[in-house]
């Protein structure tokens, strides 16, 4: 990481002290994904720091990947409540930058840089799993627009967000060719027919939804990019998706527990030698994230690179919580101590680290194909 970010991430650091001492929030585990606070994402674009790479000239702040980089890394250590912007600031923003048209940018990026209006993602759905090509939901052009109907899956944040990136087919499937005839649409989630159901886990959380598109006429001016690019599009921000500091740091509260909280099961040696491989792992890893987000700075698409953080990370992410419950007699609790509740928490979200952002199963084809191993 340049130098020259020091100053940056004392600064993130010092908003994150005075938010924790005046109990603006707590933090948890898995924060970006679970963590919806739109008062507290209002006021980071306060400081500066959502839109930190959309262009000076489309409202955002000319600031280079690596300095967002240094913010988000901050915000997910702290566990702060960012769930509410991420994919907006994430992937949306920048798929808006590159694809958009001059009305949609106008229209969407400064509210976005601004924390006015969040987005979700619509791609899964019932039965397709990770495999985007064989999504079944239609659009179908009419006069103006297209009518667009079909359901999509673990939409996270749908219910509370305004608008949605929805991937949907636009001409007929070629088995020669799956990833043909796919476009990307913005949808926002107050038109007629579209409606949100929430997917539950089974501790009652909701970050989850079903959504259902019932013939939704999209003006044409709401297409994203051109129609049938979708797979290129899509593809071109997964790298975003899936090379973060989320995909390594959702347990990284728990891990600073782990380092502090008392009652080990085994021997001082044992436990310092299982912590210290965990943080070997967690450098590594944040090293191969910072090589990504460098090579997105300079225009490349590292999608192989990107997957291969997010499949490593992920596992990771469950290593933490094995390490913890190897070490620490201590039993989940989400009404006890931060570690106990961390702990829990972990516990919770991990059946989907290794599934949002597409399966690792999925990933490692992804890899073993472009590496030619196949």
């Amino acid at each position: 990481m340049p130098a020259e970010f020091a100053d940056l991430r004392d600064e993130v650091r010092d908003f994150i002290r005075q938010e924790l001492d005046a109990g603006s929030w707590t933090p948890q585990v898995d924060s970006w994904h679970t963590a919806w606070d739109e008062e507290f994402s209002k006021r980071l674009a306060q400081r500066g720091w959502l839109g930190m790479t959309v262009p000076r000239e489309l409202g955002g702040h000319g600031l280079s990947a690596l300095a967002r980089y240094v913010v988000t890394e901050e915000l997910l250590a702290a566990g702060a409540p960012v769930a509410a912007h991420w994919i907006s600031d994430r992937q949306v923003a920048p798929s808006l930058v590159r694809f958009g048209t001059t009305l949609q940018k106008k229209r969407y990026l400064p509210l976005l840089v601004a924390g006015e209006v969040f987005f979700a993602i619509g791609m899964s759905e019932p039965d397709s799993g990770s495999d985007l090509a064989s999504i079944r939901t239609r659009a179908v052009a009419t006069e103006g627009g297209w009518l667009i109907s079909g359901t999509k899956v673990w939409t996270t944040g749908a219910h509370l967000a305004g608008a949605m990136i929805v991937l949907a087919r636009t001409s007929t499937r070629d088995d020669s060719d799956r990833h043909a005839g796919l476009s990307q649409f913005i949808v926002e989630t107050s038109l007629p027919g579209v409606a949100i159901r929430p997917i539950r886990l089974l501790s009652g959380g909701h970050h989850f939804n079903e959504v259902v598109l019932d013939n939704v006429f999209v003006p044409r001016e709401m297409v994203l990019g051109r129609v049938g690019d979708g797979w290129h599009q899509v593809t071109s921000e997964l790298a975003f998706e899936r090379s973060g500091p989320e995909r390594y740091l959702s347990t990284f509260p728990l891990y600073v527990d782990l380092l502090t909280v008392g009652s080990d099961k085994g021997s001082g040696a044992d436990r310092s030698a299982e912590v210290g491989q965990l943080f070997a792992q967690l450098w590594t890893l944040r090293q191969m994230s910072l090589g990504v987000a460098g090579a997105l700075d300079s225009g490349a698409a590292p999608n192989v690179a990107a997957a291969v953080v997010k499949d490593i990370g992920t596992r990771f992410e469950s290593e933490v919580i094995e390490v913890a419950q190897r070490l620490v007699d201590r039993d989940p609790d989400r009404a006890g101590d931060a570690y106990e509740r961390h702990l829990a928490e972990a516990i919770l979200q991990a059946p989907g680290f290794t599934l949002r952002g597409g399966a690792n199963e999925i990933l490692r084809g992804i890899i073993a194909k472009e590496v030619g191993l196949r």
